[in-house]
């Protein structure tokens, strides 16, 4: 077999500047290398370690990932030069900023449907912050990156958890019984809870329940063996647009998956249906039963 071709693909920064070489160097070669060193050095003070050598260094890949972060962002799919161009005309800090903001978006995005009070901790939302920001534009010039490439493929798996988070939100606020604020959050739990109930019928919204009420669902269910399909269907006319995807995607995966709707109508014990029901709502169960 023949040896598998490596395609390089360094920095687009990297790949950027090499494209010097073939123009008349003037004073706009000098003024990027001022800049970047700059940058450099203020990426030194507020993420590395300004007065020692390793965090120079790493202080340095990290500008190198952060501009070609911004140039790959903004001309995905146009060429080196005019990569080149752009941090001419716009300045590496134009580069640098729009990088950082990418990350800075992407670091507020939910990274699971499990939220938590400290997720909104200022605290942490800079370390999580400054962990994102290594982690994606640690760039070696002289080794293959794809942190953009990475960016994307986290970023689209974020905005999925963010519109589970959401519609889980707007079911906690329409829950019937009055509006869920509680800061912790278990997304998948409350959407769990809401389709589990939407069997019933009636359209009624139940983000948060307990055992009680569980065990009164069963009874319900068993007596009147009401329509599935129905009440998912009045659930879902009460959902708005936004969050019609996500619920119609889990309800989907339910409706063939869902151990306790399989097993609802059958002699189960209430016990062993409860128990099971627990893996679903998780912590969207009322600590006041069990």
């Amino acid at each position: 077999m023949l040896p598998a071709i490596v395609v390089e693909r360094l920095p687009r920064l990297v790949r950027a500047i090499r494209c010097l070489s073939a123009r008349a160097i003037g004073d706009e070669s000098v003024i990027l290398a001022d800049e970047l060193a700059g940058i450099t050095a203020m990426v030194a003070e507020k993420f590395t370690n300004e007065r020692t050598a390793e965090g120079i260094q790493k202080a340095m890949l990290l500008t190198v990932g952060c501009v070609s972060l911004g140039l790959d962002h903004e001309l995905r799919h146009e060429s080196d030069d005019e990569a080149l161009d752009l941090l001419i005309g716009e300045g590496a800090e134009h580069a640098f900023q729009t990088g950082f903001r990418l990350v800075r978006d992407l670091s507020a995005l939910p990274e699971d449907a499990l939220v938590g009070e400290y997720d909104q901790d200022p605290v942490y939302a800079q370390r999580r912050l400054r962990d994102l920001f290594v982690d994606l534009c640690s760039a070696d010039p002289h080794q293959n990156w794809a942190g953009y490439d990475k960016f994307e493929i986290q970023y689209r798996q974020r905005k999925a958890v963010q519109a589970i988070v959401r519609a889980a939100g707007w079911l906690r606020r329409h829950h019937y019984a009055g509006p869920i604020n509680d800061a912790d959050l278990n997304a998948e739990g409350v959407i769990a809870v809401a389709i589990i109930f939407a069997i019933e019928g009636g359209g009624r919204i139940v983000a948060r329940t307990g055992q009680a009420d569980f065990e009164r669902l069963v009874k319900s269910v068993r007596k009147n063996k009401p329509d599935y399909e129905e009440g998912w269907a009045a659930l879902m006319k009460q959902v708005p647009a936004q969050h019609q995807p996500v619920i119609a995607e889990r309800i989907a995966s339910y409706r063939d998956s869902c151990t306790v709707i399989q097993k609802i109508r059958t002699r189960t014990a209430m016990k062993t249906l409860f128990a099971e029901f627990e893996n679903y709502a998780g912590s969207e169960l009322d600590a006041d039963y069990g």
